[in-house]
């Protein structure tokens, strides 16, 4: 079960890659979902999908990252756990890794490959280990409890909206699309290529360590790594600390891809004079657009200190599943418009964007069994605040 729910995970991406790497070659510029909404005549929407994504789901994003990243620590100093001091690293890390994206975007890329080549090596050793423990006993669980009020595919749909925030990362390129070369052509397979790779990663990541930890124990890791190498005879002693290591490599990688790219987009919109102002501001130095950086690296420092991870993975997923939903229904309005000029077409785009924005619909139910509700709702009411102060940025403009 939980094999297939990574699997699923990965196979519903597909008609939403698609999409937008259709809408990617035709709109190849900064801003992503804003822009595309924009473009399809819908300022109000546009607006509304960045307050969405800086409140509930970028911010969010950065905390929980290195919330991950902190944890993996603990195993070198356990108090990384259990008090306020693995936050106060988080907020470290976040501080380290805005510093480096301020002053050179380019420095901060040669330092994304070089933790992506980092962080694949050990999930490459963990997937061909575990094809030795395919028999071990462990891919099969029958659980002491009843669970006769959830069925099997509610069970499952609540699984597959738990792997949502994993495969989270693909449309990140989106959000630097005119800082790419070529984009028409580089975006398409880019996205296409990675959602294949990555989903065919996860399933055998999970396929290996369902294989190697006993499920009773998986049962009992809550917001922590699982660590598979300290199930293998004659490689536990060093496992532990070498897992670690590999983790926080992993996590501090994802932070920095998200510190890199996620502001352009309320850069974008500050832009156009329908967000706060000091957004839209560049480095006179560097050429980056150091405050909207600043800010949102803030915010999820703040964030640290007011929520666990479970509350926030639940904040984040309702959030981001309700963007996706926005960004899939807009290619219905663009393709009508005379000017579009995608590079890629989605093949049966329609069945694709109705696929895409369904998956969406009935994996934000899911939030509401896989994490705590008042995450759920916090974000709920969030969202709903962004109309309002639309408006208010809107009248603003009118009057200058």
């Amino acid at each position: 079960m939980a094999v297939l729910a990574w699997f699923i995970g990965g196979i519903i991406w597909v008609p939403q890659i698609f999409i937008l790497a259709e809408l990617g070659s035709a709109y190849p510029e900064e801003g992503f979902g804003y822009l595309y909404l924009k473009e399809a005549g819908s300022k109000p929407l546009a607006f509304l999908y960045v307050w969405t994504v800086f409140w509930t789901s970028d911010t969010p994003s950065i905390t929980i990252i290195t919330l991950s990243a902190s944890s993996a620590l603990a195993f070198f100093y356990p108090p990384l756990e259990t008090t306020g001091l693995g936050k106060i690293l988080a907020a470290g890390i976040i501080l380290v890794l805005t510093l480096v994206h301020i002053i050179d975007v380019k420095q901060g890329g040669n330092l994304q490959v070089l933790l992506t080549i980092a962080k694949i090596s050990p999930l490459l050793l963990l997937i061909v280990w575990g094809v030795f423990y395919y028999n071990s006993g462990n891919l099969t669980y029958i659980s002491q409890h009843t669970h006769q009020s959830r069925g099997i595919f509610t069970l499952l749909v609540a699984g597959v909206a738990a792997t949502t925030w994993s495969y989270a990362g693909f449309p990140n390129i989106l959000y630097m699309a005119g800082e790419i070369k070529n984009p028409n052509k580089n975006l398409p397979r880019a996205l296409i290529g990675s959602v294949f790779g990555i989903m065919i990663a996860y399933v055998l990541i999970a396929l290996a360590t369902s294989s190697i930890v006993p499920q009773s124990d998986l049962l009992t890791f809550t917001g922590k790594f699982v660590n598979p190498f300290k199930y293998l005879p004659g490689f536990a002693k060093i496992a532990g600390g070498f897992l670690a290591i590999a983790a926080f490599i992993s996590m501090i990688g994802a932070t920095n891809a998200c510190i890199m790219v996620q502001p352009r987009i309320e850069y974008a919109i500050a832009k156009d004079g329908l967000f706060f102002s000091i957004f839209s501001r560049v480095h006179s130095r560097f050429k980056t657009p150091y405050w909207s950086i600043m800010l949102q690296s803030g915010l999820a420092i703040i964030m640290l200190f007011i929520g666990n991870i479970e509350d926030l993975l639940g904040y984040f997923t309702l959030s981001y599943l309700v963007q996706n939903a926005l960004v899939y229904m807009v290619i219905f309005v663009l393709k009508r418009k005379e000017d579009y000029s995608a590079t890629y077409h989605a093949p049966w785009w329609r069945l694709m964007a109705v696929i895409s924005v369904i998956v969406q619909l009935y994996l934000a139910y899911g939030t509401f069994v896989a994490y705590p509700v008042g995450g759920v709702l916090s974000a709920i009411v969030l969202i709903g605040t962004g109309l309002p102060v639309y408006f208010y940025f809107a009248r603003i403009k009118r009057v200058r």
